[in-house]
């Protein structure tokens, strides 16, 4: 029987549907401003089990666009603030904070056994090492980046290679900064991703493979690209 809690998820999923995604494990790798509301929506959802990874702690700068930071946690470890977040909103889901970067290294060990991982990175290089390690896990891929009023969301099914096609060789960190990151395009960034996570988990729906949805707030356009 479903919880009073998931009764509002009802219609739009099937009874069976939500039951399922209790059994669901993602991993989102960035917990800063895409990443705190993905986890957040997650969470809500119903998603059973998530891996949260961060290896950076708040700092004011945050405050104004990053859903777990609050005056009272700079300092602190953006990862905790997402376990102590989600005992807070659903404690039925598990949470595994990982406090660290993601390497070459660590990559594979982080991501292995998860249904999908999210991408809510801010640097190309450890997007890279995330879409490498991916493929070869055979894990899908849910990608999205800001920079100001715009926006970029796309799934990545291994094999794909979608990196390699929308960033340029030597695209880095710097265009969040350059163009701005406001409260309101991670937060719209990251329930497209939710959604296409969750389109992934429950074989529902048209996906964003090898399609780039871009966004520009500014000027209220909508695209899609073929990749």
């Amino acid at each position: 029987m479903i919880s009073e809690r998931y009764r509002r998820n009802m219609n739009m999923m099937s009874e069976d549907e939500v039951e399922r995604l209790a059994g669901f494990s993602v991993c989102v790798v960035g917990c800063g401003g895409l990443g705190g509301h993905v986890i957040e929506l997650l969470g809500r959802l119903g998603i059973g089990s998530l891996t949260v990874v961060d290896g950076d702690v708040f700092d004011v700068t945050n405050l104004n666009r990053q859903l777990l930071s609050d005056e009272s946690l700079i300092g602190s470890s953006k990862a905790m603030a997402a376990v102590a977040r989600m005992a807070a909103v659903n404690s039925d889901v598990h949470v595994t904070p990982v406090q660290e970067f993601m390497t070459e290294a660590n990559c594979v060990e982080i991501i292995r056994g998860h249904d999908a991982v999210v991408d809510a990175l801010d640097d190309m290089k450890p997007r890279r090492i995330l879409e490498a390690g991916c493929a070869a896990q055979g894990i899908p891929l849910i990608h999205g980046a800001i920079g100001g009023w715009y926006a970029q969301i796309c799934t990545i099914m291994p094999g794909d290679g979608v990196f390699s096609k929308i960033y340029p060789e030597g695209t880095g960190k710097g265009i969040e900064a350059e163009l701005g990151n406001p409260s309101f395009t991670p937060a719209l960034t990251a329930s497209i991703q939710v959604s296409e996570v969750l389109k992934v988990l429950l074989g529902r729906g048209d996906i964003l493979r090898n399609k780039l949805l871009t966004i520009d707030l500014l000027n209220n356009e909508y695209d899609l690209f073929e990749l």
